[in-house]
């Protein structure tokens, strides 16, 4: 296990600790077992590694990716049980979807070793509840998304501010400590600023990396499905980056894939777990219940700007920026009187110009502009929630 240890050691050097992301404080370390997932370059495994240098030792703790070479001839199972022997009480497994038979040995080790606590990082296509073994009870799985725009504020710029609640932005409680000026920041932000590695100077090409990667190999490892059902889904990203926002027509979708129409739905639910698009869906009835999908959106505006062959449009940017942001805390689903709707409240995003005329049918409206710095009344600039998470 000496290379595993090494291997730590090299990664807990290199990882910066002076800022945890938003979902740090929620996590409860104490748990037996729980897992981490997210998509691909949001920083789950960064959040680990602080974690560790924050509370841990070499003595009890031990690091590692489920890919590493060690595991070519070794099991997870075998290292957790030496570990244990050894006095280590705190086992990290990072990218745990890329072991074989992952949610098996996990389970061995939630039965047979008590009181080790195993944490463990995946794909957000990773579906603890219907891997061979049902982890769903033993291991709560939390869900981290990328930066928002008041975390880019904090590590870019040094900005430190608590996040705000919706109550909060819609009363205009949203002034940002030393910042006059909020809309360079934003427009910052709306191009480079959703992913945490932006900084680096080859940030397109691995960004463009992580899509490729992502519809060519996670999905399709994960799902068990084909090459050629990867090479699909990279189309159907094409399709959608040309087209978004838009209603989907499933059965033209699907010829011009070259796929059935009953596959695609499929194809369109990896897409969204994986962190490539997301749908847009009707309320239904029944408590918590969501329809089909009204709009299919890219996932955040740095994919957006990523896959655009010129200047973006900019209502699709404003749009795709409320809905990325917003889902993290609440339910947003489509408005039929404008563009989404959060708990009975209604938003119509726009620029400087946009009036309220959509909202006349509204119990209770917003317009969210962007290019203004403040609102007032029903009308709230854009940036301003993106300082909800």
């Amino acid at each position: 296990m000496d290379r595993l240890y090494e291997y730590m050691q090299r990664q807990l050097q290199a990882v910066d600790s002076s800022y945890l992301r938003y979902i740090y404080p929620s996590i409860k370390w104490e748990n037996h077992m729980l897992g981490l997932v997210g998509p691909r370059g949001v920083g789950k495994t960064t959040l680990f590694l602080q974690h560790i240098k924050k509370y841990h030792t070499l003595e009890d703790t031990l690091f590692v990716s489920a890919d590493h070479m060690y595991f070519a001839d070794h099991t997870l199972y075998d290292t957790a049980e030496a570990l244990w022997k050894n006095g280590g009480r705190y086992f990290f497994i990072d990218e745990v979807h890329k072991y074989p038979a992952w949610s098996r040995e996990l389970k061995a080790i939630y039965d047979t070793l008590p009181d080790l606590h195993v944490y463990f990082t995946g794909s957000s296509i990773l579906d603890i509840e219907k891997g061979e073994a049902d982890l769903s009870r033993r291991a709560p799985k939390y869900l981290m998304q990328g930066l928002s725009f008041r975390e880019f504020l904090s590590i870019r710029h040094g900005v430190e501010m608590e996040p705000l609640d919706l109550d909060d932005i819609l009363a205009h409680r949203y002034q940002i400590p030393g910042v006059t000026h909020p809309l360079p920041f934003f427009k910052d932000y709306l191009y480079l600023g959703y992913y945490p590695f932006s900084t680096d100077s080859d940030f397109e090409v691995e960004l463009d990396q992580v899509i490729s990667r992502t519809l060519e190999v996670d999905i399709p490892q994960f799902a068990n499905m084909s090459a050629a059902t990867g090479r699909k889904l990279k189309r159907l990203m094409a399709i959608v980056s040309t087209l978004a926002p838009f209603k989907p027509n499933m059965t033209s979708l699907a010829s011009q894939i070259g796929a059935s129409r009953n596959n695609l739905e499929g194809y369109l639910m990896y897409m969204e777990k994986a962190g490539m698009i997301a749908q847009l869906r009707t309320g239904a009835s029944g408590l918590g219940a969501l329809g089909k999908a009204e709009k299919i959106y890219l996932d955040n505006t740095s994919i957006l700007s990523n896959l655009s062959d010129g200047p973006e449009n900019i209502g699709t940017v404003r749009e795709t920026f409320f809905y990325n942001q917003m889902r993290v805390n609440h339910l947003v689903t489509a408005s039929r009187t404008s563009d989404f709707e959060i708990e009975g409240r209604t938003f119509e995003i726009g620029g400087r110009t946009k009036g309220r005329d959509q909202l006349k049918g509204s119990a209770e409206g917003y317009v969210v502009k962007d290019d203004i710095e403040f609102g007032a009344q029903n009308v709230v600039p854009l940036w301003a929630f993106g300082l909800n998470y």
